[in-house]
């Protein structure tokens, strides 16, 4: 647990790491909250936040902090490290979080995945709509995962870096 702190303030004491995670955060959750059909723009910018919907949008703001999170440090290690990181490392969670927040069959993904798949589509996009919060909550389990991985990177690099045990 000591690690995570100390991965945290090594990378979020620059403040333009801060600044990058909380614009990665705002971001997704405007996209998030776009394909969910909680926020709207026209004809005037409004949020609604129906009774049913609470639990998505717990998780979606869960989702969004970690994806501001996740990539603020996978910057923060690119730029400082010489450790050798994959693409796969860095896109882990993220897509299957950004696939998942969206509610295939009620915005117009359903309609790009029935038309461009057909058949697969239709599956696709009930399967997506069915599976919404379970979804979620394993995207929300890899960002995390993520998040400990590249903590444990960036704290070893130092352990190599320094020479000395950090307590």
């Amino acid at each position: 647990m000591n690690q995570i702190f100390l991965c945290l303030r090594i990378v979020f004491s620059n403040w333009v790491y801060l600044l990058i995670a909380g614009l990665i955060a705002s971001i997704f959750w405007i996209l998030f909250n776009m394909f969910d059909q909680l926020l709207f723009f026209a004809p005037i910018v409004i949020f609604y936040l129906p009774p049913d919907a609470i639990t998505g949008f717990i998780l979606t703001n869960i989702t969004s902090i970690l994806m501001g999170f996740v990539v603020s440090m996978n910057v923060y290690l690119l730029r400082h490290s010489k450790l050798k990181l994959s693409l796969a490392s860095l896109l882990s969670g993220s897509s299957l979080s950004v696939l998942s927040s969206t509610c295939a069959s009620c915005t117009s993904l359903g309609f790009v995945l029935v038309s461009t798949f057909g058949g697969a589509g239709i599956a696709a996009s009930s399967l997506m709509s069915n599976y919404q919060i379970p979804l979620r909550i394993v995207s929300i389990a890899l960002l995390i995962w993520t998040f400990y991985s590249i903590s444990t990177k960036l704290t070893t690099s130092c352990f190599i870096k320094d020479h000395r045990v950090i307590k």
